[in-house]
């Protein structure tokens, strides 16, 4: 997060409005949308939808979400426990525009944020354990509101272990329970067979992919 900010030369520890902040309904010359329909939206990607600092404005983000119900929004959020705050009064089951992703990192974060995650009325519902730090038992929360599970390890020069083990078993885990599986990137050090290999950003996504073990949902 903090690197790709610094790419565009943006100091990550502001939270501030972005130029872009109300991208989804503005108009160009026309007078159409910028962003036609069906699009994917990476809502807050190098950032947090559920940031605290940023209640004041959550608001004013769901109201465009609900006016381009049009636009697909995907939310990858380590908040979760926030979920509620800003919520808007006409939520019920959730949007049906509205994917939210809670990220899990470890066995601890898993068995904090998960049960709240499974709690909340979320239509669309997917788990994201990138950086993926150890070995991971989720088969208490794949249930059938669970459609993916995206696993990767961690990128950058001071990058921890990613170990293969850790990927497959995660993998087997969403095979047994149906559950869709994307195994999305290697990350910088990646362990297999004993091993330790330093990946390059640029070859992390595509090694993940030669390893052909994605899995479909059932």
């Amino acid at each position: 997060m903090y690197r790709r900010d610094a790419q565009y030369g943006k100091d990550s520890s502001v939270v501030a409005k972005t130029s872009d902040f109300n991208l989804p309904v503005k108009h160009n010359r026309a007078g159409e949308y910028k962003l036609s329909g069906n699009e994917t939206v990476y809502t807050c990607f190098t950032s947090d939808f559920f940031l605290e600092e940023a209640d004041a404005w959550r608001v004013e983000a769901w109201q465009m979400i609900r006016r381009r119900s049009d636009l697909h929004f995907l939310i990858i959020t380590k908040r979760i426990h926030r979920f509620h705050v800003s919520l808007p009064d006409d939520w019920g089951e959730g949007y049906e525009n509205v994917a939210i992703c809670c990220t899990v990192e470890n066995q601890s974060r898993a068995d904090y944020r998960l049960p709240i995650f499974l709690a909340e009325p979320i239509r669309r519902k997917s788990i994201i354990c990138e950086p993926l730090l150890e070995s991971i038992d989720l088969s208490t929360y794949l249930t059938s509101a669970i459609e993916e599970v995206v696993v990767g390890g961690e990128s950058g020069n001071d990058a921890r272990i990613c170990s293969y083990r850790w990927v497959l078993d995660i993998r087997e885990q969403c095979q047994r329970k149906g559950v869709a599986f994307h195994f999305k990137q290697t990350g910088a050090h990646f362990e297999k067979d004993g091993r330790l290999y330093t990946i390059r950003r640029a070859l992390q996504h595509s090694q993940a992919q030669k390893a052909d073990i994605d899995l479909l949902s059932e």
